[in-house]
């Protein structure tokens, strides 16, 4: 087995897929969701074993996944175009 190969002995890069990670985030999302639930629903033995800090761990994988969103909707929508700028001369 070797653990580096020379450049002409590589393989070409595959072409990247094409997904939509507006569906995967909010997946991801869904399941901060409901994994928060089931930190609420055992909120009791959290809190006696001192693992409370489980309880704010969705909440902010929520509001990350509405960063992530909010991100790839800015990267998918082209920027509107400028208009020129005036020359005024003084």
């Amino acid at each position: 087995m070797r653990l580096y190969l020379r450049s002409a002995d590589r393989l070409p890069d595959p072409p990247p897929e094409q997904t939509d990670l507006r569906r995967v985030i909010v997946v991801g999302i869904v399941v901060w969701a409901v994994l928060g639930l089931a930190a609420v629903l055992a909120r009791g033995p959290l809190e006696d074993h001192a693992s409370a800090w489980f309880l704010w761990t969705p909440p902010i994988g929520i509001v990350l996944g509405g960063f992530g969103l909010r991100w790839v909707r800015r990267v998918r929508t082209p920027p509107a175009p400028q208009p020129p700028p005036e020359d005024r001369v003084p």
